[in-house]
């Protein structure tokens, strides 16, 4: 039997890790102890994967409709981003840009798509550190900022869940070492991402917003995912289908992000990888940016769905004195 593994909270209890299978949920406190948490099966994954599977037929846990969705792993751990790795994504944004600066249009798509072959054949991943504090979970509000000319975007994401320390592992390994997956809408404010004053992207203020960074709703186990390379993404606004792909369009795929991150740095049970957005942004949609009562609703198949409301702020915590700071959207 299939299940989840998640974080959820009631108006009568602290927050609490839950089995999930099919539309209930099983209070793990009961089984593990007190103290038990996500994060805490993750660090013994073998052996709480065992106890799980055992627990699936014989646990009827309570309704999932009854209990708030919290960020799976509550509070978060580390994570890290992978950017531009999406083949169709990126050539479609450079192409984009050529014809805006004059050039031709079908030049410019072959240049990119070469670019691109050259970068999965010979190239690196390019991944930054994502900001645990603007986390939230799959049914929570995301705050818009007001502040006037701010272009707030989606980016719906695979996100791999890693289940035993990594360091330096190699490529044929690397799959090993992933407890499982679920879904991250890493949302980002365009034209807070180019700083007029240093050569340098601002991931902070482009990224790092509160509620910015929609999460699970659970994590499904690696051993239900069949293929992660072979995974529908979907993400609407307002019921609008404004991404649809699937996620072998990856340049880098899942074991080559896991090798060449834990080649740089150390991965722990917890740690997230984000493995980059499809085409389908904003700006690919007539600059159509996110908006107070926008409803997003991001699914991957097998992997659950969001449903993140907007909302306005009350007061933004990046005013317009920032403004003069950033270049706009587009580079």
């Amino acid at each position: 039997m299939t299940f989840g593994l998640g974080t959820f909270a009631a108006e009568e209890s602290d927050p609490f890790p839950g089995l999930v299978t099919g539309d209930r949920v099983t209070d793990l406190r009961s089984h593990f102890g007190d103290r038990v948490t996500v994060l805490s099966l993750l660090q013994d994954w073998d052996r709480s994967l065992s106890r799980l599977d055992d627990l699936t037929s014989r646990s009827a846990g309570r309704p999932l409709d009854e209990l708030r969705i919290l960020p799976p792993i509550n509070p978060p751990g580390a994570f890290l981003c992978a950017g531009a790795n999406y083949r169709m994504h990126i050539i479609e944004m450079r192409t984009a840009n050529a014809i805006a600066a004059g050039r031709d249009g079908e030049q410019a798509r072959a240049d990119a798509t070469r670019a691109m072959d050259e970068r999965a054949a010979n190239g690196i991943p390019f991944m930054f550190i994502g900001w645990p504090g603007a986390v939230i979970g799959a049914d929570d509000d995301v705050i818009i900022p007001g502040d006037t000319g701010v272009k707030h975007d989606w980016e719906l994401e695979l996100a791999v869940v890693i289940g035993r320390f990594a360091r330096c592992v190699s490529r044929a390994e690397a799959m090993d070492y992933v407890a499982g997956y679920t879904i991250l809408d890493d949302l980002s404010t365009r034209d807070r991402m180019h700083r007029t004053d240093l050569r340098f992207t601002d991931f902070l203020a482009t990224k790092g917003r509160p509620t910015f960074k929609p999460i699970g709703p659970w994590i499904t186990p690696a051993r239900f995912v069949a293929d992660p390379h072979d995974l529908r993404m979907t993400l609407k606004v307002n019921d609008v289908v404004m991404q649809d792909a699937k996620s072998d369009d990856m340049i880098f795929s899942v074991d080559r992000l896991i090798e060449y991150a834990s080649g740089v740095t150390d991965l722990r049970p917890g740690d997230i990888i984000a493995t980059g957005s499809p085409s389908g942004n904003a700006a690919e949609h007539g600059g159509r940016f996110l908006r107070p009562g926008d409803l997003l609703e991001a699914t991957i198949e097998g992997l659950g769905s969001q449903r993140n409301r907007c909302v306005a702020a009350a007061v933004s915590p990046h005013g317009p004195d920032f403004g003069a700071a950033f270049t706009a959207p587009g580079a």
